[in-house]
């Protein structure tokens, strides 16, 4: 067994012995259905830490000849398909994890010189007196060993960005880097000897005037994974299995890390984070333990117009309209704030709703990953605003109508170069963000179908809080006793159906006619039994 060719599947049998695994291997009836096609070319981009390395050891056991790996499969996903062992342990596989190989070497340039050197001395060694050493590619070397034993591989690069990701200044480099990729997967001779090529990063592959450097790849991205969906994450009959083996609240679970929509998927959550929430026993953020801070800090305060008004909208729980399609797929060339915003949803960092084009904070991990990370950003007003919002829930609970106008006041007036009122929406940023911190103790849910139309905003207690559940509704220039009664008139309480206990009923309105333009409050106090 080599290092990079026909490891063995070591990898993939300590993967589904550890504690805790959840079936995958299906995605192989999708690769046994595109290899030896023109589709055989795959791309797959996800977020760190969401099951791209665990992909490829799959890949790898599956399709590797030289090891048995029928008992591995055997009862798993992919063997309730007809004809499923078709192509196992059948082809070389050769794995390249340039992460790996860029985390030992002290340069780019001698990654791509390892690569290269590395591969083809394996290749010499496994199909002897074919290639040279001294002047063949990887790509002539495997044309040279197809040629003379008609050896077909599969090949797999994890981590491919990398060099986009760590070395995003090195346009010479990742210019060189392209042509390896492209000698390996383009072209009449790639075809005859790769069967199967499978990419995996965080990154869709680099665009160069918004055409794919490797324009013969099927990409399955965060903006647009068509059937791949499921295998992005966990699903959500996925996480509740887990919860039920591991006595863990499902609902609070999914609070902490769903949030990741497609279309036929529309709950999808961090792999890592569930499975060491199960581990711990715990809910809690382990998503900040691998993400660097700094590089949220640099996107977040690119100085485009409009980016600092969207992130401010997507804190206070609204969605964002997005272009995704100029991006370049790269960390340096960004024009506007659609890039940054889609570099965001690739990092995970937001989510992405395909069907309406808009960004959002997918979950609780998330959020508290931006609360860090905007302490050490240069937005005072903001920081200020969330800091109060605990004094303004108090208020709330305690019923001090003045109170509760006062600090929205101030959010609003802190914030007034990115909350520019101009509607009830806007009014509806405003209060999310100042009862932001709020979403420790409560799920925040607008818009929420309820008795005789939709509650503007229902706060329901998380498991294991002390607190009243609260139903706010909100007016544009009417005034706040209108919010009330209209609460009651239209039954939201409703809303929160199975609960016992108080329910804070909150009316709010801003009347923009007024002399002084302030925030108005009504607070109601009644016990559902």
């Amino acid at each position: 067994m080599g290092i990079f060719l026909n490891r063995g599947n070591e990898e993939f049998d300590s993967v589904i012995h550890s504690q805790i695994y959840v079936d995958k291997t299906d995605i192989l009836h999708f690769f046994n259905e595109v290899i030896n096609t023109e589709q055989r070319y795959v791309c797959i981009s996800r977020p760190r830490r969401f099951g791209k390395s665990i992909t490829a050891n799959t890949i790898a056991a599956y399709f590797e000849k030289g090891c048995d790996s029928r008992p591995l499969f055997q009862g798993r996903k992919i063997s309730e398909y007809e004809n499923w062992d078709c192509n196992l342990n059948k082809y070389d596989v050769i794995r390249i994890d340039l992460a790996d190989i860029r985390a030992r070497r002290k340069t780019p340039e001698e990654t791509l010189d390892s690569i290269e050197k590395d591969v083809v001395m394996e290749l010499d060694e496994s199909f002897p007196n074919i290639v040279n050493c001294e002047k063949d590619g990887i790509a002539d070397a495997l044309a040279k060993i197809n040629d003379k034993t008609g050896a077909k591989f599969v090949i797999i690069i994890d981590e491919w960005d990398c060099l986009f990701r760590d070395d995003k200044s090195n346009e010479e480099v990742q210019a060189r880097y392209i042509n390896l990729l492209r000698g390996l997967f383009k072209g009449n001779s790639s075809k005859k000897f790769t069967v199967l090529a499978y990419l995996t990063g965080i990154l869709p592959i680099k665009k160069y005037n918004s055409e794919s450097a490797l324009n013969n790849f099927y990409e399955y991205t965060m903006t647009n994974p068509e059937g791949l969906a499921k295998y992005i994450g966990f699903t959500e009959d996925e996480v509740k299995a887990l919860c039920e083996q591991y006595h863990m609240n499902y609902d609070e679970v999914m609070e902490w890390y769903d949030g990741y929509q497609f279309p036929g998927v529309n709950h999808i959550c961090g792999p890592n984070s569930v499975v060491r929430a199960m581990r711990s026993g715990s809910c809690k953020n382990y998503w900040s333990q691998t993400v660097a801070y700094n590089n949220l800090v640099h996107y977040i305060t690119m100085n485009f117009d409009g980016l600092r008004d969207d992130i401010v909208a997507i804190l206070g729980g609204h969605r964002v309209k997005v272009n995704t399609f100029s991006y370049e797929n790269d960390m340096m060339n960004f024009k506007d704030k659609d890039d940054v915003l889609t570099a965001l949803i690739h990092l995970g960092y937001v989510a992405f709703d395909e069907e309406t084009e808009e960004v959002y904070l997918p979950n609780k991990e998330i959020r508290q990953i931006f609360e860090r990370t905007l302490k050490a950003t240069k937005w005072s007003k903001v920081i200020h605003a969330i800091e109060n919002s605990e004094r303004l829930l108090r208020a709330t609970i305690a019923e001090d109508e003045e109170e509760v106008a006062e600090q929205i006041d101030i959010c609003h007036r802190e914030n007034t170069s990115i909350l520019n009122y101009h509607d009830e929406n806007s009014l509806a940023s405003c209060i999310t963000l100042a009862y932001y911190t709020a979403r420790n103790d409560y799920r925040i849910i607008r818009e929420m179908p309820a008795g005789y139309g939709f509650a503007d905003m229902v706060f329901v207690p998380l498991p294991g809080r002390d607190k009243p559940a609260m139903v706010i509704e909100l007016k544009w220039n009417k005034k706040c006793e209108t919010a009330l009664d209209q609460i009651r008139e239209k039954k939201y309480v409703e809303a929160l159906n199975g609960y016992k206990g108080e329910v804070i009923l909150v009316g709010i309105s801003y009347e923009k006619r007024s002399e002084n333009k302030e925030h108005m409050c009504k607070i109601e106090k009644i016990t559902l039994l």
